[in-house]
């Protein structure tokens, strides 16, 4: 299958899931915003980054080498997960060690053990999902998603708002639901065929997490920028503002929908075109369309988000507007550090990513101490805007040894400047300030307008092809 039109076909797949799961999460955001306080959504928040900090540590991050060894391997399908499974599953057994010391973490203690849970049951979930798509099963693992925020949905309604649970209850809903889609998962692909203790192979675990581990100080550093700044606003600013915090970071969410929608079927395409001789073409109008799309996308919401926030959150959230606009342009320099990032795992140079990452890491929390005492929410935005542009702008660099890529420096320039123009609008309170920002956007999309319509009839000429006739002679 032509490359453009397998990763336009992946792309849409994942496009119908993320539309799902992701917009039902956007749409939540209102009803938590008047259901739970700015303390106890703040506390819900700080947790779930806890989580999410771990659950690569406990697994050995095993799920990314379970991706890549299933999408092109010489193992068998069978060999590849039951050594990964047995690996997720020690790794959870060895974190129960920790217990004592979690039950004594302030903000954990009064959930410990649903804590313990939710990370065994989204490791489980996380290993499956990706190893359906490392073997195709790409319909599969896009509904678990949906499926996954649906079911939280609904008990979210029951059990914060007909049983006022509160805490407990948003915990409750990511239990039941993570263990419902595990069972999914494990029906839909008939698991119990990939998996048999004698496939078991210490060799090929040692060369997954020879793979994996260099991607572990990569995660926690994609944490750190993306999560370690809430700490920063919880101890400088308190729970209330990181409450503040964690509702502005939903509304990238919607850009952040464009941005996993491609990732994850531009991963399976780049480790497949990885030996290509013509990926650096490939790369290069891939990215030119991701960037416009990314940019256009910004332009966009910046638009429509304050009329938006101050209409529709409670009256408690309504400022969080004032901390949406850098975090939305860290959301687009994240999905450029990731697309190179790519490189590095279809050439199993993993190493690269910790690299690269780690100075990111560094930069944001060197920033967060410094901003955030000084500017408040909006130095953590900054912080994370400028630790994902660096990142890119060394990866740019790096792996020009694996594909060179020539970005259109005019007219990204050209474009981020309409868009602080934008932003600037957006603080400064003007008069016809929103017939103003649909002009800038108009610009964005003038000066854009010869790649979307390459990209646009490049679609068109993909799917018009005719398939061959062909006739039994």
């Amino acid at each position: 299958m032509n490359a453009y039109k397998k990763l336009l076909k992946n792309s849409g797949v994942f496009a119908i899931a993320n539309l799902g799961s992701k917009l039902m999460s956007i749409i939540m955001v209102p009803f938590y915003t008047y259901v739970l306080s700015t303390g106890q959504y703040g506390t819900i928040d700080m947790i779930m980054a806890t989580i999410f900090l771990l659950l690569p540590i406990i697994s050995l991050n095993i799920t990314d080498g379970t991706l890549r060894f299933a999408v092109k391997s010489e193992h068998s399908k069978r060999k590849i997960f039951s050594s990964s499974i047995v690996v997720v599953i020690c790794g959870n057994l060895v974190f129960l060690l920790l217990y004592p010391i979690l039950s004594n973490i302030s903000i954990i203690k009064n959930y410990v053990l649903i804590f313990y849970i939710i990370i065994f049951l989204q490791s489980v979930n996380a290993l499956i999902s990706q190893f359906a798509r490392g073997i195709g099963e790409v319909k599969i693992f896009a509904f678990n998603g949906v499926l996954n925020t649906f079911i939280t949905l609904i008990l979210n309604i029951v059990l914060l708002i007909k049983l006022h649970m509160g805490i407990e209850g948003y915990f409750m809903s990511i239990v039941i639901a993570n263990f419902i889609c595990n069972i999914y998962l494990i029906v839909s692909i008939k698991i119990w065929r990939y998996f048999k203790i004698k496939s078991y192979s210490y060799e090929l675990v040692k060369e997954l997490l020879i793979y994996s581990i260099p991607l572990i100080p990569n995660s926690l550093m994609w944490w750190i920028m993306n999560v370690s700044d809430r700490y920063i606003v919880g101890i400088f600013l308190g729970v209330s503002a990181n409450g503040l915090y964690a509702v502005a970071n939903k509304v990238p969410t919607l850009l952040n929908l464009l941005n996993s929608t491609f990732s994850q079927a531009w991963q399976l395409s780049a480790i497949e075109e990885g030996d290509s001789e013509n990926k650096s073409k490939f790369y290069t109008n891939v990215f030119n369309i991701l960037s416009i799309v990314m940019l256009l996308g910004t332009s966009i919401i910046l638009v429509v988000i304050k009329p938006v926030i101050i209409t529709f959150l409670g009256k408690g959230f309504s400022s969080s507007w004032r901390y949406v606009p850098f975090l939305l342009l860290a959301v687009v320099f994240s999905s450029f550090s990731a697309f190179l990032g790519t490189n590095y795992i279809a050439m199993k140079k993993t190493k690269g990513v910790f690299k690269t990452s780690l100075v990111g890491g560094v930069i944001n929390i060197v920033l967060n101490f410094m901003l955030i005492p000084l500017i408040g929410l909006n130095g953590a935005t900054l912080s994370t805007m400028i630790s994902f542009f660096a990142v890119w702008i060394i990866r740019i660099q790096d792996t020009k040894e694996f594909v060179n890529i020539k970005l259109n420096i005019k007219s990204l320039c050209l474009t981020l400047t309409i868009i602080f123009i934008q932003i600037g609008v957006l603080y400064i309170n003007i008069r016809f300030e929103i017939l103003i920002q649909i002009l800038l956007l108009g610009l964005v999309i003038f000066f854009n307008a010869n790649t979307l319509k390459e990209a646009l009839n490049k679609i068109i000429n993909i799917f018009s092809k005719k398939r061959p006739n062909y006739r039994v002679k």
